[in-house]
C-alpha cells in the first residue's frame, strides 16, 4: 500500500513592497509591460523576488491559459525542489487549491487544474536534452544566471503556445553575462519587463535582519556587490581579500582549541594528477556551527603509489579520530578507483569512517560560503596547515578569463588544499549559512 505523501504546511502571507507586486502583476492587460514576451527579476539575495515571482506564475498561468504545459526549472533537481517546488504548494495549500505532486521519475510534475508543469534541473550543457519535443504555454526559470545559455535557448524555443511569457529571476553575475547582455540590456528590442530588486524590497526582513546580512559578505567584494547591492560586476584579483588582507586574524593555536570544544569533524580528500598533489583537510565544527575550524592537513604533491597514499590516509584518519569525532570522509568522486582502495583500507584496518562522494557544487557557491565565513569571523586555522593557509591567502580569479568567474588553476597555483577544504564542508554547508541569516 502505498504511503500518503504528507501535505505541505500553509504559507503564511505577509504585505507585500510595490515591486513584488508588480512582478505579480507585471502581465496582467491593460498594464503596458502586459505586451512583454519576458519578466526578469534579478537583484540582492532575500529580496521577495522569488515568492512574487512564483505567485506571479501560478496566477498567469492558470488565469490565462487551459489544458498546457508549463517548464519549471532550477539549477538543479534538488536546488528546484527546495526553492520553488516547497514554497508553491504551500501557496498552493493556503489557496485552497487542488494539485498532484508527482515527485519522482524522468517525468516529475505538478497537476494543477487541467495545466501540467514539468520540472528539470539545467546544471550541465545535455540537460537541454530533456525539453526536446515538448510544446509549452511558459517557463519558470529560477536562479536562471547559473543555467547554460544552451538550456534557457530551449526552453524559450519550446514555449509556442501563443500568448506564452518566460519568467526569469537570478542573483546578478559578471557584467558580461548573457542574461544581463541579452535580456536586461536589450530589454526594449526583445520585450522584457525588467524589475530589480534590493533587500528593502523584501518587507518581512527587519532592520536587524538587514544589517545581519550585510555583513555576511566583506564589502567591496564582488559577493557583496551581487547579493547586497544587487549588481552586475566583474569578479577580479584576490578570491578571499579580507582574510588575505587579516592572516593573523584566523590563525588559533591549541590554546584556542582548549576554550572551545569540537562537536565533531569530518574529512575532505582531493586527489593529485600530474601536476597537482593529494590533499586532505580536517575541518571541525563548534557546537550550533557557530565556528568552523580547520585542525589539520595532509600535502603531497610527490608522485607516490596508491598503496602509500592508502597508508597516509590512514596514518591522517587514525590521528584524527584519536582526537576528534570524525564519521565521515568526502574525496574527489572523479577518481572512484582511488576512493574503492581507501574504502578497502579502512575496513582491512577496522577503522570506522564512512568514505563518500564529494558534493563538488558550483565552486563559485563555495567560495561564496567561505568568503561569508571569513567575513563574520566564523573561521580559523590551526597555524601549523601552512598549505591551506598559503592556498587561501594566494587564490586568485584567472585574468584571462574575465567575467566568467574563474578560478586560476594553472598547476602552479595550490587548488588541490582549496578543494578538499571545500570538499570537508559542503555536506553542512547550507546549514552553516541558514545559521548565519
Amino acid at each position: 500500500m502505498p504511503r500518503k505523501q504528507k501535505k505541505p504546511t500553509r504559507f503564511k502571507f505577509a504585505p507585500f513592497s510595490e515591486q513584488q507586486r508588480r512582478l505579480m502583476h507585471w502581465w496582467r492587460p491593460p498594464l503596458a509591460s502586459s505586451s512583454c514576451d519576458f519578466v526578469v527579476a534579478d537583484g540582492a539575495i532575500r529580496s521577495g523576488k522569488t515568492i512574487a515571482c512564483i505567485i506571479g506564475f501560478l496566477t498567469w498561468s492558470q488565469e490565462m491559459h487551459s489544458g498546457q504545459s508549463f517548464i519549471l526549472a532550477g539549477k538543479t533537481m534538488g536546488a528546484l525542489k527546495k526553492n520553488v517546488i516547497r514554497p508553491m504548494l504551500q501557496i498552493l495549500e493556503a489557496w485552497g487549491w487542488p494539485y498532484e505532486y508527482i515527485r519522482s521519475g524522468t517525468d516529475a510534475r505538478i497537476e494543477i487544474g487541467s495545466n501540467t508543469y514539468y520540472l528539470y534541473g539545467a546544471n550541465t550543457e545535455a540537460a537541454q536534452d530533456a525539453l526536446q519535443g515538448l510544446t509549452a504555454a511558459g517557463a519558470y526559470l529560477d536562479e536562471t544566471a547559473l543555467f547554460p545559455k544552451s538550456f534557457v535557448d530551449q526552453a524559450i524555443g519550446r514555449c509556442s503556445v501563443e500568448g506564452a511569457k518566460t519568467w526569469m529571476n537570478c542573483n546578478p553575475a559578471g557584467p558580461h553575462h548573457y542574461i544581463r547582455e541579452e535580456y536586461i540590456l536589450q530589454a526594449k528590442e526583445k520585450k522584457v519587463c525588467h524589475l530589480h530588486f534590493m533587500m528593502t524590497d523584501n518587507l518581512t526582513l527587519s532592520p536587524k535582519v538587514l544589517e545581519r546580512y550585510r555583513r555576511a559578505w566583506p564589502h567591496g567584494s564582488v559577493f557583496y556587490k551581487r547579493f547586497i547591492l544587487g549588481k552586475w560586476v566583474a569578479a577580479d584579483g584576490l578570491i578571499y581579500q579580507q582574510f588575505a588582507d587579516h592572516v593573523e586574524d584566523y590563525l588559533i593555536s591549541s590554546e584556542w582549541l582548549s576554550k572551545n570544544e569540537i562537536a565533531y569533524a569530518v574529512i575532505g580528500v582531493d586527489f593529485g594528477g600530474t601536476k597537482s598533489a593529494h590533499s586532505f583537510t580536517l575541518t571541525g565544527f563548534t557546537k550550533g556551527y557557530k565556528q568552523v575550524v580547520v585542525l589539520d592537513e595532509y600535502y603531497c604533491k610527490k608522485r607516490i603509489n596508491p598503496k602509500q597514499l592508502q597508508d597516509d590516509f590512514l596514518d591522517f584518519v587514525k590521528r584524527a579520530k584519536s582526537r576528534y569525532k570524525v564519521y565521515e570522509a568526502y574525496c574527489d568522486n572523479a577518481e572512484q578507483a582511488l576512493i574503492a582502495g581507501l574504502e578497502s583500507a579502512v575496513v582491512h584496518a577496522h577503522i570506522a569512517i564512512d568514505i563518500k562522494n564529494a558534493i563538488k557544487g558550483s565552486i563559485n557557491d563555495r567560495i561564496a560560503f567561505y568568503n561569508s565565513l571569513i567575513a563574520q569571523h566564523r573561521w580559523k586555522i590551526m597555524r601549523h596547515c601552512t598549505h591551506i593557509i598559503a592556498a587561501f591567502e594566494e587564490a586568485v580569479y584567472d585574468e584571462k578569463k574575465k567575467n566568467m568567474d574563474v578560478r586560476l588553476d594553472d598547476g602552479e597555483m595550490n587548488v588541490d588544499s582549496l578543494d578538499s577544504t571545500e570538499y570537508s564542508t559542503e555536506s553542512v554547508q547550507e546549514d552553516i549559512l541558514y545559521i548565519a541569516a
